[in-house]
Parts: structure tokens; C-alpha cells; sequence
């Protein structure tokens, strides 16, 4: 795919530049997992990343040994489902919203997005039916699934456990659903156990879970096609229709993550916040259900379905229509590890972009632009971690978002929009398939060196994207011939800092901040309270200035701009606080929480109310603490 790019910045996929350094360390192979660190523990070497090469072709190989054994239920802390409390609300939900009504496009226009000759089972495409699929029909379709596969587990005793999962309810009380898709972990050969246990050589530690991929739709209501796209997909997959997929990764899909917003066909929440843009602060019971599940699967790769909106300012300022039935970005955000987004391009992207060629496709990055008329500039997605790609990768799972054409659309080309979902869901299944073994090893990698990297080195605090000039791809808007614009281009493949800081060790929290303690745990984050007190060395914030920041450039309503002077200090921390260590794999997601500067962090957005009430730890605690259940 020609980049379009020119000018004084050449295209580049990566999210931070890679040094020489890094790229020696990537072409090393890695020959074991590393197990990932403890709150507590001080890594001190680290194995390299497996080997990042362009994948060959996204064709998977069924297993040489099926053997297995049986396991616990692998998602014990996540609820069971209780069918008979599932639809206490749904009857609220089930009219019938009106759609947008998409203005006319020339017949050549037309042309360009043909219907494929394909059937889809879902609700939603029964004959003459206006509607998506509903609440209520989502879960008898799921429950149905989970059912159909327990009578043939019984039976057949196939290797694959179907279970659904209630991940939460949404603020309108509706069942927040998830269909997993398992299985039991290989066993060693007899022979080989035998062996090992005779010899001086120690048995390799057997992973609790095989790598996993999680898949969310549905996250703005009005964006309907990748919730019916994984309607099929589990179908798919429980008809044992991708078995070479499941014989290497576990796959758990949420096809509705924001029911209220989809009864309503809108785009915001119940509350009208973007559930996509809460995955930091997590204020929304929507955005937790989500952080839950990835705490408890640590997926190594994360894929969530969009759709983008055709109509409007993209229309109105380059008079044409967009050209992909897609655009694609991976997570590009401040701190992230460079060889988990070598990863997503290398192994994930560029083998989609084929796979959608070849169904007869296109794709292009990801690009938004403002409302304002006068205002030419074209945006790859943002860079900010409060997004739930971004917030993904600094979990160091491969994190991607596929956006269809679609917004603005209703059930216009609703087949073409499914499809194309389609096509990119299994490309990246068969991807995560394929580089399964080194995608377990590069998560635990960058696991063990993120927590290494506590009390040395320096943090991002603040990014913005790279200006740039990108040639956008377009349709015109009668005759439909592709044409090229030259536009301004924010580019978030290279970042550029703001602001950096020293990395701490950690971060104080005042006994009072409960409530940022509640969501740093939400997060999945480890935190300690501290049964005595103690003098640390460390620096306190004073602050400068506070302002609000205008709403289009802030992450949320209110967030505030804090400018802070870090202040040199011995510190005498009474008992009852709070630490937060950063030799912990999600170091990287507590900096963009904790430091007052950070845009989207619990400071700006008053989740902390005085930067006075933590601070900044330069040496490791000695005295007694207890973890933060």
C-alpha cells in the first residue's frame, strides 16, 4: 500500500522510533518465555523478543498433537450467567430506533460497494426485517451456542469449551455478554515428562492459559455491523469452521459492549460518554466490564470493530466520498513497547491489508477531521491512552481497530459493511493463529522489561502526533473515479514528546484517595497500602496553574490542563497510604494515570482533586505492606 506520505516527514509505522539497539534485540530469537514479574519482584536481565519477520501468507496448519487435559474453568472470577435475570430490561430495549436515512450517491458511486453473494443467520438479516439484532435475540443466539456445544461436549467430547460470560450490566442494567471460545492445555508426551523428571534439567513452567484473543463490537451504538459480524463469527467458530484458529488461541468475543447505546441507536452511552474513550478513568460500568476481561485473560492480541462515518465534514470539505471499505489502525500511544507495535504491523496489518485485497476490499489508515469548515487538516486516530486500543497496548497486546464504512449509513450496504468485518476478523485470527508461541513470548517479554525499567530511565508524560502531508484516496462524487487530495496530516506513527519525566520507582497516594485507588485497581493495576509509615525519598508537586481545557482538545467534559514543578523531598509517609510500584508489567499505564500533567490522567479529570495528595517515590519501600484487594 503506497503510504501517500511526503514532505519532511517520511512514512513510518512505528509508534516511537526504534534505535539500533532495539532493532539488533528484535532480529534476536527468542528461545523461552520469561515469566511475567510481581509487583515485588526486581528483574534484573531480560530474554529478547521472538524474531519479527513479515508473515508469509495468513494460512494456518491444523496441530500435530491434539492431546489435552482437563483444566478449571478458566474464567472462575468472571460471573456465571443467569438466563432468567438476563432480559429483566430488555423489554425497554426492544423497539424499533429510528435509522439515519444516508443522502443518494451517484449509480457509479454505487458501483464502486457491489453487494456480495453471500447469506448471513443472523436476526438482523431475516426477510424484510428493519432492525439489528436485539438484546434479547443477541443472547438466545449466544446461549444458544454455549447449549448446542454442552450437548456435544457431552456426546463428542470436542476439545473446544463454549462459555458465555456476564462481563457486567450497562448503566440501563442490561446483561453486558461475552462468548468464549477454549480449550484444555497440551500436555508433554508421557515419554518426555518421564524423561524430565529423571534428568537434573528443570521442566519448563506450563502457562496457565493459552494466548488469547479478544474481539469487542459494539462499543458506539450506532455502529452496528461488527456486533452482527460476530454473530457470525461464533457461528463460525462453534461449527468448528476455523478449528486450525482455536487450535492455537483461545478467542472470546463481546458483540454488544454498549447494549443501551445500541437499543438506541446512538453512539454515546446512557450517560453520554464514549465508552471507547473511559478505558483510563473507567468511569462507566460499560468501559470496567471490559478492563475485568482483560485483566483476568491478559490477551495478546486485542481487535475492536468500528464503523467510520461516511457523510459530513469529510464530505463537505473534500467534495468526494471516501474510497476503503475500511480503515485500520494499531495502538499508537506514548510509552508504548516498540516490538509489540513492530508486531502489529508486521504480522497483523500488512497481512489484513492483503486479505481484504483479495475478497476485492480496500483499506487505508485510520483518519478523522474536525467539524470546522476552514479546517483542512486530516488526524490518524488518537494517540491519548484513554482509548481502548491504546489502552490495550500499554497492556502489550497487539491492539487493533477495524472501522467500516458505515457511519451515518443505517442498513445501507449492510451486507458489504459485515463482510468486510469479516474478512479482517479472520485475517487477524489466522495472524494471532499463526504467531501464536512468539506472541506469548514477546507479551511476557515486554512484561518483564517494562517492570524493569522502575526507577531508571525516562517517561512520557505528554505526546502529540507528527505534522505531515498524506494523500487521501477518494471517490469522486458523480462519476465515482478515484482521485488523490493532498491534505495536512497529523501522523500518529511517530510521536513526538511534550513533555518527559524521570521514571520513579512508584507513586504515593494519600490515605483519602480511595476512589483513585478503586480505579487503579479496576485497571488491573497493582497497588500496596502501607501498614507503617516512613521517610522516602521523592519529589511532591507544586502546582503552577490549572485551566480547562477547550472540548475539542480535551478526553473528556471538564478535563483540566494542570501545570506542576516537581519539588525534590524527603517524605514522611504516614501509615494508611497508599504506594503504587512501577516495577510492575502495567507501569506504563499507571504514569499516564497518576502524573498531574498527563491529559487524560486522574488529575486532570478531578478523579484526584489536589495534586498534593500524591507524589512521586525515587527509592523502594522497605517498610511493611499489604497488597490492595
Amino acid at each position: 500500500m503506497r503510504s501517500g506520505v511526503r514532505g519532511r516527514q517520511a512514512h513510518r509505522w512505528v509508534a516511537l522510533p526504534i534505535t539500533a539497539a532495539m532493532a539488533a534485540t528484535l532480529i534476536a530469537a527468542c528461545s523461552s518465555t520469561p515469566t511475567a514479574p510481581s509487583a515485588s519482584s526486581r528483574p534484573t536481565t531480560n530474554a529478547p523478543p521472538p524474531a519479527i519477520t513479515p508473515a508469509p501468507s495468513v494460512t494456518v496448519t491444523p496441530p500435530r498433537d491434539a492431546s489435552t487435559a482437563s483444566v478449571a474453568t478458566p474464567f472462575a472470577s468472571l460471573a456465571p450467567l443467569s438466563p432468567a435475570a438476563v432480559l429483566a430490561r430488555a423489554a425497554a430495549a426492544s423497539g424499533n430506533p429510528p435509522l439515519p436515512v444516508p443522502p443518494p450517491v451517484s449509480a457509479a458511486v454505487a458501483a464502486r460497494f457491489p453487494e456480495p453473494a453471500i447469506v448471513f443467520a443472523t436476526p438482523a438479516f431475516e426477510g424484510g426485517r428493519q432492525a439489528f439484532t436485539r438484546i434479547g435475540e443477541l443472547h438466545d443466539v449466544l446461549a444458544g451456542l454455549e447449549r448446542d456445544a454442552a450437548l456435544g461436549d457431552a456426546a463428542a467430547a470436542p476439545r473446544t469449551r463454549v462459555q458465555l460470560l456476564a462481563l457486567g450490566s450497562s448503566q440501563g442494567g442490561l446483561p453486558i455478554e461475552a462468548l468464549a471460545f477454549t480449550r484444555a492445555l497440551v500436555v508433554e508426551p508421557a515419554p518426555l515428562a518421564a524423561a524430565l523428571a529423571a534428568s537434573s534439567v528443570p521442566a519448563p513452567p506450563q502457562p496457565s492459559r493459552r494466548p488469547a484473543v479478544i474481539i469487542v463490537a459494539g462499543q458506539h451504538g450506532d455502529e452496528p455491523a461488527g456486533g452482527e459480524a460476530l454473530i457470525v463469527l461464533a457461528q463460525e467458530l462453534a461449527a468448528g469452521r476455523l478449528e486450525p484458529v482455536l487450535a492455537k488461541v483461545d478467542v472470546i468475543l463481546v458483540p454488544r459492549a454498549n447494549p443501551d447505546a445500541a437499543a438506541l441507536f446512538q453512539r454515546e452511552a446512557s450517560d453520554g460518554s464514549d465508552v471507547d474513550r473511559d478505558h483510563l478513568l473507567l468511569r462507566t460500568p460499560e468501559a470496567q466490564a471490559l478492563a475485568r476481561l482483560q485483566s483476568e485473560v491478559a490477551p495478546v492480541v486485542m481487535l475492536e470493530m468500528q464503523e467510520y462515518a461516511v457523510y459530513g465534514p469529510f464530505v463537505d470539505k473534500l467534495a468526494a466520498w471516501p474510497r476503503f471499505d475500511a480503515q485500520l489502525q494499531y495502538a499508537t500511544v506514548a510509552n508504548m513497547a516498540p516490538f509489540v507495535t513492530r508486531a502489529a504491523e508486521e504480522w497483523f496489518r500488512l497481512p489484513l491489508i492483503a486479505s481484504l485485497r483479495s475478497a476485492g476490499l480496500g483499506a487505508d489508515w485510520l483518519a478523522t477531521t474536525s467539524a470546522d469548515a476552514a479546517d483542512r487538516r486530516f488526524s490518524m486516530g488518537g494517540i491519548g491512552p484513554q482509548l481502548g486500543r491504546n489502552a490495550a497496548g500499554l497492556r502489550h497486546a497487539v491492539s487493533l481497530v477495524v472501522a467500516t464504512r458505515g457511519g451515518g449509513m443505517g442498513r445501507a450496504d449492510l451486507k458489504r459493511r459485515v463482510q468486510t468485518q469479516l474478512v479482517a476478523v479472520r485475517s487477524v485470527l489466522a495472524s494471532a493463529s499463526l504467531h501464536a508461541a512468539d506472541l506469548a513470548k514477546l507479551h511476557a517479554f515486554v512484561d518483564r522489561d517494562t517492570a524493569s525499567k522502575a526507577c531508571r530511565g525516562e517517561a512520557v508524560i505528554e505526546a502529540a502526533p507528527t505534522s505531515s502531508e498524506y494523500a487521501l484516496s477518494v471517490l469522486d462524487r458523480e462519476t465515482g473515479a478515484i482521485r488523490r487530495v493532498d491534505v495536512a496530516w497529523d501522523s500518529a506513527l511517530e510521536l513526538r514528546p511534550l513533555k518527559s519525566r524521570a521514571r520513579p520507582c512508584g507513586y504515593w497516594l494519600a490515605a483519602s484517595e480511595t476512589e483513585a485507588v478503586r480505579h487503579l485497581r479496576l485497571l488491573g493495576i497493582d497497588v500496596q497500602q502501607m501498614d507503617e509509615g516512613a521517610e522516602l525519598r521523592g519529589e511532591s508537586w507544586r502546582e503552577l496553574s490549572r485551566s480547562a481545557l477547550p472540548a475539542a482538545a480535551a478526553p473528556s467534559p471538564g478535563t483540566l490542563r494542570i501545570a506542576v514543578q516537581t519539588v525534590p523531598a524527603l517524605l514522611d509517609i504516614a501509615a494508611g497510604g497508599y504506594y503504587v510500584p512501577l516495577d510492575q508489567p502495567l507501569a506504563n499505564l499507571a504514569i499516564a494515570a497518576l502524573e498531574p500533567e498527563s491529559p487524560a490522567g486522574f488529575a486532570a479529570n478531578r478523579l484526584i482533586e489536589s495534586v498534593a495528595s500524591s507524589a512521586r517515590i525515587l527509592q523502594r519501600p522497605s517498610s511493611r505492606m499489604t497488597a490492595v484487594p
